[in-house]
């Protein structure tokens, strides 16, 4: 009688554990009062049905979980999204959009391995205008300041033209796109990833052209970098899908958002083994001595279409959740609201920020236009975003904004 008494006891304990623990498979959500808040687990704990007496001799107890304890920073990842403005109506819409189709009991809920975005990054993770895109600062940089490179001299005509447009008009030149890209391309032939990687990382550490208190390496919107990890916290699926070459995004990412490679998409060269020289990649055998470097030209300029695309190809399925800011985001917006299984949207930043970046507020109305004719959201960096870049770093005087070096 003794012993039975004992395994029930044993058993009620056991189960008590088990609760206080949770499930990882599939934990019981309860929904915070605030709008803003992700959901958490909670268990109930039934009282087992016995009326034998407990014994005198106790186990040990199991401390039972404090309801009011406070969040980990893992959780509180989970549950906010921080520098976004109080009573922001699309800081409201993206939560209520990521509680709903995370919620197995909602008629939106889309299973985990389905939830995935695919986001732009310059203009809409990191800044573009210091003075310009990234990839066209470095290039410039690697063509007319890098004393390591001597650079073929029709490479640095386009460097300087690049540059000189930048200075005077603010505006990068006509057909500057593929230019860039094949230059680009030849400027890093060579080189294997890793040292193009630590190239980047160390132009990182440079100061951001027109702004103090602030390198390129620190110079992405908290806001955004907020929402990258409130939503991978929520189950999603994050790629970066850039125009800006793959490797160099990639060591963007790694360095700002912990995002791996393999979750990067950009614009492509060709890669080929140090000894192979001329010799067909069908026709060559891979050596011991041998390292993958860059062949010094770019396949496609991944934009626009082309990111449709490519994500089609990488990925294998529809996005359901699309950020960019810019026209040439537009298709993949658009192939992401299309989605005919879930509800997919899109968000599209509106450079309307004068005060603490160098806004387009004309560029930004017409934006605007464009996404409220197609129904896609869009996030006023003015009116959204409670800080960018943080409360230190502020413009610099105008005369500084368009140096490159």
């Amino acid at each position: 009688m003794k012993n039975r008494i004992f395994a029930a006891v044993a058993a009620m304990v056991l189960v008590f554990s088990m609760s206080a623990c949770g499930s990882k498979e599939e934990p019981a959500k309860e929904k915070s009062t605030e709008k803003t808040a992700a959901t958490t687990t909670v268990v109930s704990l039934e009282e087992p049905e016995t009326t034998t007496a407990a014994p005198e001799e106790k186990p040990a107890e199991t401390e039972a979980p404090a309801e009011d304890e406070e969040p980990t920073p893992e959780e509180e990842k989970a549950v906010s999204l921080e520098y976004w403005t109080e009573g922001s109506e699309v800081a409201k819409s993206l939560v209520e959009y990521v509680e709903a189709v995370t919620d197995p009991d909602s008629d939106k809920f889309i299973p985990e391995e389905e939830r995935i975005v695919v986001s732009d990054l310059d203009g809409t993770l990191i800044g573009e205008l210091y003075p310009t895109y990234f990839d066209h600062c470095i290039f410039v940089h690697r063509a007319l300041y890098d004393d390591t490179y001597d650079a073929p001299e029709d490479m640095k005509e386009f460097a300087r033209e690049v540059e000189k447009s930048l200075e005077e008009t603010g505006k990068l030149p006509d057909n500057c796109e593929t230019t860039h890209a094949k230059f680009a391309a030849e400027a890093y032939k060579g080189m294997t990833v890793d040292e193009l990687k630590d190239y980047a990382k160390e132009y990182l550490k440079t100061e951001a052209s027109g702004f103090e208190n602030l390198t390129r390496g620190d110079a992405y919107y908290k806001p955004m970098k907020s929402l990258v990890d409130y939503l991978e916290a929520n189950g999603f699926t994050f790629y970066v899908v850039s125009g800006t070459d793959r490797t160099l995004v990639r060591a963007i990412c790694e360095e700002m958002f912990g995002i791996p490679a393999n979750h990067v998409i950009g614009t492509d060269t060709t890669m080929v083994a140090e000894g192979q020289g001329d010799t067909d990649g069908l026709d060559y055998m891979y050596r011991p001595d041998d390292e993958v470097v860059f062949g010094g030209e770019y396949i496609t300029k991944n934009l626009k279409m082309n990111k449709v695309a490519v994500i089609a190809q990488e990925i294998g399925m529809v996005p359901v959740l699309a950020l960019g800011n810019s026209s040439g985001d537009l298709s993949m917006a658009e192939y992401v609201t299309l989605n005919d299984k879930y509800e997919g949207r899109a968000y599209l930043l509106l450079c309307d920020d004068t005060e603490r970046e160098y806004g387009k507020p004309e560029t930004a109305e017409k934006l605007k236009t464009t996404c409220d004719e197609l129904g896609f959201y869009t996030v006023s960096m003015r009116d959204d975003f409670a800080t960018i870049y943080g409360e230190d770093v502020t413009l610099s005087d105008e005369g500084d904004k368009n140096e490159i070096q």
